[in-house]
């Protein structure tokens, strides 16, 4: 079992939802947290965590946290990065700030972490990182600003540190949710008549829960996926995999054949 983990993001949603399922397994936890208040007030309601504090796209505050998790734990098995933003609006009018502001914390953010974790791990020579991306980075939607960009140069990140720090014995993946009713979706599905919508457009015929996304991300982390590495898995119920489903076509060719000659 997995012995420490710190959780980027950890204080709220997903992130958060993933230090508690790990507690529960046991694990010592970090709770990584630009929101130093949050971030302890999670780390207090476990069993044996604590709290982090680190603007990600700082990489001084990134090297403190770590030294912190270190003297609490050690080097932690593994590193989820969890952290994000998004700034909505269509590019014709996206403020370059926000742009750039959305760039700096999700992709250069997960790039800090994840290398500060990697070089520890690599003296050790064991480790996992999991760094949480999105089907808005496989499948773009509108006036998502820099957010998809983001979530897809991520998933390549993720594939260049396997290749990198995998004769290290470092895995590296990442998890890309679906509509997940939690986190930063909450403002979305407080409107009934869209959290509706976007349930009939999943094969599962529901939305996806934080703890959904949370288990996941433990299950590639841990050595029970010992042999995965470089991977992008998809947590979305299915709605990757359905944009034809959702095309009209006519019922006379719904049959086994087709017309006879």
């Amino acid at each position: 079992m997995t012995r420490s983990i710190i959780v980027t993001g950890g204080a709220r949603g997903i992130g958060r939802a993933i230090c508690e399922r790990a507690a529960a397994d046991g694990r010592r936890v970090g709770v990584l947290d630009v929101d130093g208040d949050a971030a302890a007030e999670v780390a207090a309601s476990l069993p044996d965590a604590i709290a982090l504090v680190a603007a990600i796209n700082d990489e001084d505050e990134v090297l403190a946290a770590f030294a912190d998790f270190d003297r609490f734990a050690g080097i932690p098995d593994v590193v989820v990065n969890s952290a994000g933003i998004v700034r909505f609006g269509p590019l014709a009018d996206l403020a370059i700030s926000d742009w750039r502001s959305v760039v700096d914390v999700n992709l250069t953010g997960t790039f800090l972490v994840s290398r500060t974790a990697a070089v520890l791990m690599a003296e050790r020579g064991s480790g996992s990182i999991v760094n949480l991306t999105s089907i808005n980075g496989i499948s773009p939607g509108p006036f998502a600003g820099a957010y998809g960009a983001t979530k897809a140069a991520i998933a390549l990140l993720t594939q260049q540190l396997a290749l990198e720090f995998g004769p290290s014995g470092i895995r590296v993946n990442a998890v890309a949710p679906g509509l997940i009713d939690g986190g930063m979706s909450e403002p979305i599905y407080a409107d009934p008549a869209v959290r509706r919508a976007r349930e009939s457009k999943v094969p599962l015929g529901r939305l996806g829960t934080i703890d959904d996304v949370a288990r996941v991300v433990l299950w590639i982390a841990s050595d029970d996926a010992a042999y995965v590495t470089g991977e992008n898995l998809v947590v979305d119920g299915g709605v990757v995999k359905s944009i034809i489903a959702s095309l009209p076509r006519p019922e006379s060719v719904d049959t086994v054949g087709g017309a006879e000659a």
